[in-house]
This record gives C-alpha cells, structure tokens and sequence, in this order.
C-alpha cells in the first residue's frame, strides 16, 4: 500500500426525513479533495456505518468512489461482528468496484479472543484478495483489543492486511507496532489528538475525524510532521487542538456534523441510538467554531 498522510473518515450527511443526502456527500468530497485531502475513508465509524442497512452503505460508498473520480484513494468501512455476514458484505463491495482498500473493525459485542481476531481478520482478506485491507483497532467501541503480535502474524499469512488503523490511545502500542511490522506495512493513527505522536514513533499518517471540518489544516499538519517540519506542525496542531477535542464532546458524529451545520456544508442529523448534540453544547460549538474562524 502506498497511501500515507491524512485520510478523511468522511460523515454521512442525512436529510432530515433520514435518508441519505447523496448531493451534500458529493460536495463534501468535492470540498475534501479539493483542500488536499489524501485520502478519503467511506462508512467508517465517523460515517454512522452501524446505522446504515447494506443497500445505503454501498450507496454512500459508491457516491464517494464515484464522486472522488479517481482524484484521491477512497477505502471503505466494512464491517460486522458475525464473520459470515462480513464476507457476504465483502463481496458485495468487491462487486461494486472502485475501492482502493478495505477498512474493518475488531468484531464488535462478541469479544473474541486474539485468535478468534485473527481468524476473522484472514478470513476477510482472502474474500477480497487482492484488495488491500486495514485492519481497525478500535477498543473503545469494540470491547477488544488486537495485540501487536496477532497484527504481526495477520501481516505474515495474509499479504493484502497492509496497514493498520490503530485508536486505541495507547502511543506504546503505536511503538510496538513500528518496531515489529515489516517497514513497508502501514499504520495509521485513529486519534487525532495523538496524530503527531504517533508519527514521531514512525506512524505514517492519521485517519481524521476532524479534517472533515479542516481537510486543508489537518493535511498540512500530517505531512509536516511526515516531512519532519515539526514546528510548523506544532503550530496547527495548537491552533486547533480544542476543536479535535470538541468533536468528541458527546458522541462522535454529533459535534462534527453540528460543526459541518455551522459551516453550511450539510445538515446536522445522525440517526438513533446518536442523538443532536445538547443545545448548550452546541453553543460551546458555535462559539469554537466562531473563534476559530470557521464561520
């Protein structure tokens, strides 16, 4: 895999009868791939993925390929804690053509073991071989871990596990997996609080929730830091460290998509169990967002 810097784990913007706002999400792409995004991440968890049914996930997912126009590498989140309806899912994606990777979570609920990780994760890779796949930590929403040592073993059995998404908050871990993973497999921070961090123990790059808001920003700071200009990296992620603490005042979309709101870009609804962002917090968003020139 070949993809570094910043990538967009982009919203999916809703109308407010609920159904998907297929318009908003191609000028989002637009508006990304034009403020020098990397990459673009398709229904991931920023994307409200848990909430789509199958035939809205790969709509989004083909607004976005289609929308990107080959301009910028675009993966799709596709995952499932039941490991069969995953790879059913898997090759409805490979049918539809136009990713460039896969990005998958842990198993959610189920709580498997690193074994059962790791078979779950093989059993991915060879249904879209030879599609690339990123494997997701994400402990917070998952209730699990994969360890270092089973990324490493996923690496070694299956060539397209290529990189990894890793937000767990752990720098190092980060670390570990630098040091163990072959140079040319990729890792990628899922925090953006932790972003430079994680490039200056060798990550090589960062999977962005706040660069829907800020993809111009947000991409500077990344390759930056990826160029080894750290004060000029220093410097954005001061300027905006409060706003990519902001986004997760209450549950990730919500701020963002309120922020988004503010910013004329798309409307702020999320779908149940997600509820809008309290009104006093939404008036601590508007109020950032003012300061920082947003709006």
């Amino acid at each position: 895999m070949e993809t570094t810097g910043c990538g967009t784990a982009i919203v999916t913007p809703f109308r407010a009868d609920g159904s998907i706002d297929e318009q908003a999400l191609q000028a989002l792409v637009n508006w990304q791939i034009d403020s020098g995004i990397d990459f673009l991440v398709a229904c991931g968890s920023t994307g409200e993925a848990a909430t789509l049914d199958e035939d809205e996930w790969l709509l989004a997912v083909g607004i976005v390929v289609e929308a990107a126009a080959g301009r910028v590498p675009v993966w799709a989140g596709c995952t499932h804690n039941s490991t069969r309806t995953l790879l059913r899912q898997a090759g409805r994606l490979c049918r539809l053509g136009g990713v460039d990777a896969v990005l998958s979570a842990n198993p959610y609920y189920n709580k498997p073991s690193q074994e059962g990780q790791f078979q779950h994760f093989l059993a991915l890779a060879k249904a879209v071989d030879p599609l690339p796949v990123t494997v997701y930590n994400v402990p917070g929403r998952t209730a699990v871990n994969i360890d270092p040592e089973t990324v490493l073993r996923l690496a070694e059995a299956a060539p397209n596990i290529q990189a990894i998404k890793e937000a767990s908050g752990k720098l190092p871990q980060i670390a570990q997996l630098v040091h163990i993973l072959p140079r040319e497999f990729k890792i990628f921070s899922g925090d953006d609080n932790l972003a430079l961090a994680s490039i200056g123990v060798g990550a090589h790059g960062l999977i962005s929730v706040a660069s829907n808001e800020i993809p111009a920003e947000m991409g500077r700071m990344i390759r930056f830091a990826l160029g080894d200009r750290w004060a000029e990296a220093r410097e954005i992620e001061r300027k905006y460290a409060q706003l990519l603490d902001a986004n997760f005042w209450e549950s990730n979309p919500g701020p963002v998509k309120t922020v988004l709101n503010l910013m004329g870009r798309t409307t702020d609804h999320v779908r149940l169990p997600l509820v809008p962002p309290t009104s006093a917090t939404r008036a601590r968003l508007e109020r950032l967002a003012g300061e920082l020139g947003l709006i």
